[in-house]
């Protein structure tokens, strides 16, 4: 508001090229990003990761393991010749494959076996409850568990994939808010957020971290949603301005921050309305 010396004036926020201003709203976001991939990392150098094993917990009659000779206590450990480590790479082996006769090679009770087996079209559930087209063998995960441990390097790359695929999933969850395939209703604020803190602290502290660092993410691509009066709006701006050769009107910057507090405290209205109406329920189940 006042007159700013000839020597502060270079270093001020509005005088500075748009590409740098730009590098200075992302800074909020970015390190939101930076923490999650920390403490993801930090967090799998310490205790390592889990993954699901590949052993055969059910066999579904009449499926193609059942016709092929799958039993329950299989532990399956390739498929076509390639080693399979995990639940989760077993159904990439077999997700693009309906139709086709796969080798599987099978540990059972000790020995080793290779078995041929046709996976068959099907029809399941995704993580937002739509139809989706796939290829399934007939086979239900044991539920068991095996600790990998990871060193430094390795921790990292598994940060960086997991901080990854938890951006991807809330960009996709927002996408599915507009297009109405998730609830408004499961949306959740402060006291959802500070309800599930304390359930995840009463059975282990340990699991605080990983929540965290989901929350980091969540707080850097909200911020980075091109809504005037978030990061995201102001580095949409200087977009434009970049383009443009100079700033938009300070008339039109005002009507769409105006725009944008009003999404913003209507969001808000929401989930403090969701959070409010779930307690509610839970007081009176």
């Amino acid at each position: 508001e006042k007159p700013l010396a000839p020597a502060d004036l270079k270093r001020a926020f509005n005088v500075q090229h748009p590409w740098k201003r730009i590098a200075i709203v992302a800074a909020g976001p970015v390190v939101n990003f930076f923490l999650a991939f920390l403490l993801f990392g930090g967090m799998y150098a310490i205790v390592g990761t889990q993954i699901l094993t590949p052993e055969v917990g059910q066999v579904r009659e009449d499926s193609p393991a059942y016709r092929a000779g799958v039993k329950k206590g299989d532990e399956i450990v390739a498929v076509e010749g390639t080693p399979v480590a995990s639940w989760e790479e077993l159904q990439e082996r077999v997700r693009d494959r309906a139709g086709d006769p796969l080798a599987f090679r099978l540990v059972r009770d000790g020995e080793a076996l290779e078995l041929i087996v046709t996976p068959e079209p099907s029809v399941v559930k995704n993580l937002f409850g739509e139809d989706i087209r796939t290829a399934l063998i007939g086979i239900v995960a044991s539920g068991d568990f095996r600790n990998v441990d990871l060193g430094p390097v390795e921790a990292m790359g598994e940060a960086a994939v997991r901080t990854w695929e938890i951006t991807e999933l809330t960009l996709l969850t927002i996408v599915k808010l507009f297009q109405r395939v998730v609830p408004m209703e499961t949306v959740g604020g402060p006291i959802m957020i500070g309800q599930l803190t304390g359930q995840l602290a009463r059975e282990s502290f340990t699991y605080l971290i990983p929540f965290m660092a989901v929350i980091s993410v969540n707080l850097g691509v909200l911020n980075l949603l091109p809504v005037p009066i978030l990061d995201g709006g102001v580095i949409l701006f200087l977009l434009v301005e970049l383009v443009m050769g100079k700033p938009l009107s300070l008339r039109k910057r005002e009507m769409a921050q105006k725009a944008g507090l009003f999404i913003l405290i209507a969001l808000m209205a929401v989930v403090f309305y969701n959070d409010i109406a779930r307690l509610i329920r839970q007081f009176f189940e």
